[in-house]
């Protein structure tokens, strides 16, 4: 019989082929040295090269018995957000974790998540580049820089969330507390991740940002012109959503499943156990 996967890693990828095999690589190789059973979802978002291709045929030739690769492809574009709610929502781990496709942040930094998360009972773990300069390998443009100042100032301001840094392309989720936010969410581009941790906040969850290893990447999707005044309009269309009530059933439906929901157990801690 299968085992049940501890940890799920979600890959959003849109036209990825020059990088996911590599990419796969590195993830596989880091699950397959723990002790626990993993999967690993790749959510193709209508790539238009051969980045699902790519996914089939390391996912067809990938032997393990403890970790298992699958794709999900949808129709078309419809963004970061919405590839990694699908890959969420299909996960079937205590934990899952979403990674960007280029491993900005090294696969290996999920250490520091899983310890917030089994160790100091934390809902949400995410990566942060703005708590310690000194984890960031290679800075992107000075110009990205300022951008990612003015963006995090706009969301403290609007959104209220402390955080240092939202924007990290590397986070992990306890599956059965944050389904139903993510049932809920409705930013499906870039600006997903606010939303996401928004809503946790609201519904009385645990957040913990983290310093992680960080190297900019080149040929990022994230564009300085109209993707970056579509984030700040999200952070509007968050507020608004919530002014409108659109969020008003999740606070109670949340502390309902809370209530017949069962926690990690906190005499057994899996990170313990790697080596």
């Amino acid at each position: 019989m299968e085992q049940r996967p501890y940890l799920s890693v979600i890959i959003p990828a849109f036209d990825e082929a020059h990088r996911i095999e590599r990419s796969l690589q590195d993830v596989t190789r880091y699950l397959e040295r723990r002790p626990f059973p993993s999967e690993v979802i790749v959510v193709d978002d209508g790539s238009r090269d051969a980045t699902a291709a790519i996914v089939c045929a390391f996912a067809e030739t990938w032997r393990s018995e403890r970790v298992s690769v699958r794709l999900l492809r949808n129709e078309r574009n419809f963004g970061k957000g919405y590839s990694v709610r699908r890959g969420f929502l299909n996960a079937r781990g205590e934990i899952v974790l979403f990674t960007d496709a280029d491993l900005s942040t090294p696969i290996a930094e999920a250490e520091r998540l899983l310890q917030l998360i089994e160790n100091e009972g934390a809902d949400v773990a995410f990566g942060s580049r703005g708590l310690d300069r000194r984890f960031i390998l290679k800075s992107p443009s000075r110009l990205r820089q300022w951008a990612g100042r003015i963006f995090n100032l706009l969301m403290r301001a609007l959104t209220g969330l402390p955080f240092k840094d939202t924007q990290c392309g590397f986070k992990a989720y306890r599956r059965d507390p944050l389904r139903l936010i993510f049932q809920s969410q409705r930013i499906f581009g870039f600006g997903f991740d606010v939303e996401i941790l928004y809503l946790a906040r609201k519904c009385g969850l645990r957040l913990r940002e983290t310093p992680v290893l960080w190297a900019h990447a080149e040929g990022t999707k994230v564009r300085m012109g109209r993707d970056a005044w579509r984030m700040a309009l999200d952070l509007l269309r968050i507020r608004m959503n919530d002014w409108l009530g659109r969020y008003a059933s999740l606070e109670a439906e949340q502390a309902a499943a809370r209530k017949g929901s069962t926690s990690l157990p906190r005499s057994v801690s899996r990170v313990d156990e790697i080596s």
